[in-house]
């Protein structure tokens, strides 16, 4: 009889047999102005703990320090492991650490287990021991113990850069466009619309209901606004324009190819379509449920006894991935109207009250796996309409 094929590695579990006399392992919990690291040496009966400061080097002496006294004990080190929680820190400490022969895991914050007191105790020293304890669990290779993050190169991180730099820049220059409009509803002054060309000028024209031009500080608040939106704009449309710049330099090169083949399905612009690319599909994925899970656009049952029910999205994955499925998942409706997804979805809703924003989300989660297969696999999703290839 033949054993089914192992799974690839999901990053919840050890693939690698622990030996705990000759296994070095350090957790770190990171803060902005020191690092505390916990440590278990092998040989040694005390588990040392020692605060640094935001030094890397400080903390790769240390490493080799218990490594001396692991020695001194009669224990040879043959492995050296280190973890810290996912953070602001980002991945650089894990490259570095790898890139000197240390063994280095970024763990994920939210698959440590915490205690469910209503006001815990909770001190560097504790949040230590509980990393210590969930990544003794995980190196065992004990499944779910915790849960860790794929580590990306600097590379892969900066290709995500001019994505989520216009997602910022278009949600600011959103912010100015309100907030001139309030400033002008204050006033009574309705209907004037900041985005056009020509409204600077003709700001000194506007008046109140009362026949009052606009006060001079609202005047030149109004004055500063567009100048600031102007410059958003401006930077919004180099972002642009460089991005076609490097799809057209190397249309072949590894996610090109698949932002090029996402930009031909109908309603998939380049801006959602680089944004899928880098943020979700070109990491390697598991099956379609990771592909799923990672964006968040899975449920979140709460089962007990005769107790069934569902408390709606988990939401624990890439947010800018979800919030941009959700919106494709509209458009698709509209542009991809005899496709096999767009049927199912009316044919869910045609009869059923309130279904609709539920569905949606259901559609999102079955999109993301279909283009997922076709950047993968090359599958086109059944009656889906490419554009013709440029």
């Amino acid at each position: 009889m033949e054993r089914p094929m192992q799974k690839l590695n999901d990053l919840s579990r050890s693939l690698t047999a622990l030996d705990p006399d000759g296994t070095l392992i350090a957790v770190i919990e990171m803060s902005l102005s020191s690092w505390l690291v916990a440590g278990i040496v092998p040989g040694v009966e005390r588990q040392p703990l020692k605060k640094l400061a935001v030094d890397e080097n400080t903390l790769l002496k240390l490493l080799h320090r218990w490594q001396e006294e692991a020695k001194k004990a009669g224990r040879k080190i043959e492995r050296i492991v280190v973890a810290f929680e996912a953070g602001r820190d980002g991945f650089w400490l894990a490259r570095w650490l790898k890139a000197r022969g240390i063994e280095a895991h970024v763990m994920h914050a939210a698959s440590v287990a915490v205690s469910r007191e209503h006001r815990r105790a909770k001190t560097d020293r504790l949040d230590a021991e509980l990393l210590k304890r969930a990544f003794l669990g995980w190196l065992r290779g004990e499944r779910d113990h915790c849960k860790m993050v794929a580590i990306p190169t600097i590379k892969d991180e900066d290709a995500k850069r001019p994505n989520r730099e216009h997602e910022s820049l278009v949600g600011e220059q959103s912010r100015i466009v309100n907030r001139m409009k309030a400033a002008l509803i204050r006033l009574g002054i309705r209907g004037f619309n900041p985005k056009l060309k020509r409204a600077a000028g003709r700001l000194d024209g506007l008046h109140t209901p009362e026949g009052e031009p606009i006060p001079p500080n609202t005047l030149a608040e109004l004055r500063r606004d567009m100048e600031r939106r102007r410059l958003v704009r401006d930077q919004i449309r180099q972002i642009e324009a460089a991005r076609l710049e490097r799809l057209e330099d190397a249309p072949c090169a590894g996610p090109h190819a698949m932002v090029r083949l996402l930009a031909r399905v109908i309603g998939v612009g380049i801006e959602t379509a680089d944004m899928l690319v880098h943020e979700v599909l070109s990491r390697n994925m598991r099956d379609r449920r990771a592909v799923a899970r990672y964006a968040g656009l899975t449920g979140s049952p709460d089962e007990s006894g005769r107790k069934r029910r569902e408390k709606g999205l988990a939401r624990s994955g890439n947010g800018r991935v979800r919030r941009g499925m959700v919106q494709l998942a509209w458009r698709f409706l509209m542009y991809q109207k005899d496709s096999a997804l767009a049927q199912w979805f009316r044919a869910r809703t045609e009869n059923a009250r309130g279904t609709r924003k539920p569905m949606i989300v259901a559609l999102a989660r079955k999109l993301l796996i279909a283009l997922w297969r076709l950047v993968r696999e090359g599958v086109v999703p059944n009656g889906v309409v490419l554009r013709p290839v440029q």
